[in-house]
């Protein structure tokens, strides 16, 4: 057997005179479970690109089974057993499950008429190796995010891989979902199939990898046993800082008006009798597994979803929230879990996404948009966010993932909302990022906002929720004030399994 199944030795990567990659070496052994850290624009897509032969090294050499590659390109990585599950799933959203599962199979065969029997048997096996039951007719573009991740991992699950490199694959996926994903890695590892894990989650990154590689600024700044390091040394090495972990403290009172009450809410099949009430400068966590209503309740309390049953009090009035606009008059801002296809305007500037939500405020008598006002405004927000940028005309699809997550933040606080719902808000953010946005959240608490977090990130909740609410089967089955912990969360996690 080879003794490395993939060698990049001396790499440099230059864009528009910028490293993306600096002097960078890594090798890869069979069965090896490796994991690569490094906040956003470390280095770690470009390294990815290079291996799968998408993007070419300005310097350097790439050994794929111990053969020297000029030139790599992607069928020739293919080839050599190289599948990569990019972060963007890289899916057909107006396919099938089934389509999505085997057309490559159907490809590779040269068929030219379908066999729908021997697409279905190859999604199924595909599925069944993963441990999970998605309907295989369904169209991918209508799975939730965490399924159309898992199609994607099937999907690379079926070709002949000798290293399988998946960027952020547990971004959106449950508690149980990674169990089960952390359990197949298990198994290819038995079966001499090495795993390239690109992850923020730090606590996964200890659980699984049995090497860790950390990039920072475009250079490889400590390698070894993941043995060797922990969660603060992941993060020092990733950052060049030292983080704090200090928890929310709520400098309120329970006492008196609440901003939000939720009295009996219900929709239909999707969750019931839901109450609990938010005060000002609260920041309260709604977590649950997969299928817990939770991101029903969310939509339903923005308008996108109607209630069938219950009531929704604002400042002490009953409000009806019927639609996106009644909520946004009411002072509700909802951040999607999906800020990629739901929260932004990918191809439009990053400036049109932050006035997105403030159109009517900025528009002269004559009714047309007051440019000078509206630059003002971007101005601000990109100043306070930090949003890393050279051009607020850029297109947003041009930013990292926690630069994306700050432009939409950015356009609610330039709607000045009230009561902020936030679904998995810091889904495939930097460490870096990760903090600047607890930070700003936090500071909105303390202006009087009203925070809701629904996450099943455990350290994001118990940092930054003084409350927090488990849902069940469309029900809340238990609430933590005050003294709770990562341990007490996750083992009534492991009791709903």
């Amino acid at each position: 057997m080879i003794a490395s199944l993939v060698e990049v030795k001396n790499v440099h990567k230059r864009f528009s005179g910028v490293y993306a990659l600096n002097d960078v070496s890594l090798s890869i052994s069979p069965g090896e479970i490796r994991c690569l850290a490094g906040e956003n624009g470390s280095g770690k897509s470009s390294l990815i690109k290079i291996i799968a032969g998408v993007c070419q090294p300005d310097e350097g050499q790439i050994i794929l089974n111990g053969h020297l590659y000029e030139h790599l390109r992607p069928i020739d990585a293919i080839h050599e057993g190289i599948q990569v599950i990019y972060q963007d799933f890289s899916l057909f959203p107006n396919l099938t499950v089934v389509e999505n599962l085997a057309i490559n199979s159907q490809l590779e065969q040269g068929r030219k008429l379908v066999s729908w029997t021997d697409m279905e048997r190859t999604a199924q096996s595909a599925l069944a190796y993963i441990k999970v039951d998605i309907p295989l007719r369904s169209k991918v573009g209508n799975l939730s995010v965490a399924n159309k991740q898992l199609v994607a991992i099937a999907r690379a699950l079926l070709h002949n891989a000798k290293l399988i490199i998946m960027d952020e694959p547990t971004t959106t996926l449950t508690h149980n979902e990674i169990d089960s994903l952390f359990e197949v890695i298990s198994e290819l590892k038995s079966e001499g199939i090495a795993t390239l894990f690109v992850s923020h989650k730090l606590r996964e990154v200890l659980d699984i990898s049995e090497k860790l590689t950390i990039f920072r600024n475009g250079r490889k700044v400590s390698e070894g046993e993941t043995g060797e390091y922990d969660e603060d040394s992941i993060t020092y090495h990733m950052t060049g800082r030292r983080i704090s972990g200090n928890q929310f403290a709520f400098n309120g009172t329970n006492d008196g008006i609440p901003l939000l009450s939720v009295d009996r809410l219900g929709r239909k099949e999707a969750f019931e009798n839901v109450s609990f009430d938010l005060f000002p400068g609260e920041i309260i966590g709604i977590t649950g597994l997969l299928g817990s209503g939770r991101t029903e309740l969310a939509l339903t309390l923005f308008g996108m979803l109607s209630a069938s049953s219950g009531r929704t009090i604002i400042d002490g009035r009953e409000v009806l929230i019927d639609s996106v606009d009644s909520a946004m008059r009411t002072g509700i801002a909802y951040i999607p879990e999906d800020r990629l296809s739901e929260g932004l305007f990918l191809e439009r500037s990053i400036g049109d996404n932050i006035i997105a939500s403030i159109l009517d405020r900025i528009k002269t008598r004559m009714k047309f948009i007051d440019f000078k006002k509206a630059a003002g405004i971007i101005k601000t927000w990109i100043n306070t966010l930090k949003i890393a940028t050279p051009s607020s005309e850029n297109p947003a699809r041009s930013l990292s993932g926690g630069n994306q997550q700050r432009v939409v933040l950015a356009k609610w606080l330039a709607a000045k909302s009230r009561i902020f719902i936030l679904n998995g808000p810091t889904v495939g953010v930097d460490v870096g990022s990760k903090l600047e946005i607890h930070t700003r959240l936090r500071r909105l608490a303390s202006n009087g906002v009203g925070i809701i977090i629904m996450s099943d990130d455990m350290p994001e909740v118990v940092q930054n929720c003084n409350r927090v609410f488990v849902m069940h089967k469309g029900q809340i089955v238990r609430e933590y004030r005050d003294d709770f912990d990562e341990d007490q969360l996750l083992s009534q996690m492991e009791s709903l399994k």
